[in-house]
């Protein structure tokens, strides 16, 4: 019922800063929990942020990124500051309905997924 586009991703010297934006169709998304995950090569996809009645930060993000909402546009963006080699890697736009499932960090929670688009960090 929701399709999820991300957009923005690119190469981006260390230190950098860059904004990822999720556009979604079919439904709006200001009832849903938002969440961003990515997954570099050679490695599962993890957790990254996520956005419920409070903001959750993976440990490795905190303080650097930052998940926002713009209702009238049905976006969800992810914006990235002072970026790290280490972050290199695909992110993910991910919905979530409300009640299904509790943790927010736990993809299978996730009804909806984006394809995906490259952040890579160079030093």
């Amino acid at each position: 019922q929701v399709q999820l586009v991300e957009s923005g991703g690119g190469l981006v010297q260390a230190g950098g800063s860059l904004r990822l934006s999720c556009a979604a169709s079919g439904r709006t998304l200001s009832s849903y929990i938002m969440g961003w995950f990515r997954q570099a090569p050679g490695k599962e996809r993890e957790f990254v942020v996520a956005t419920a009645d409070t903001i959750y930060y993976a440990d490795s993000v905190a303080g650097r990124f930052t998940i926002s909402r713009d209702n009238a546009k049905n976006t969800v963006y992810l914006q990235m500051n002072s970026l790290k080699p280490e972050d290199t890697a695909v992110y993910y736009c991910a919905a979530k309905r409300p009640g299904l499932g509790i943790r927010v960090d736990t993809q299978t929670n996730y009804a909806y997924w984006g394809q995906g688009t490259q952040v890579t960090v160079v030093s």
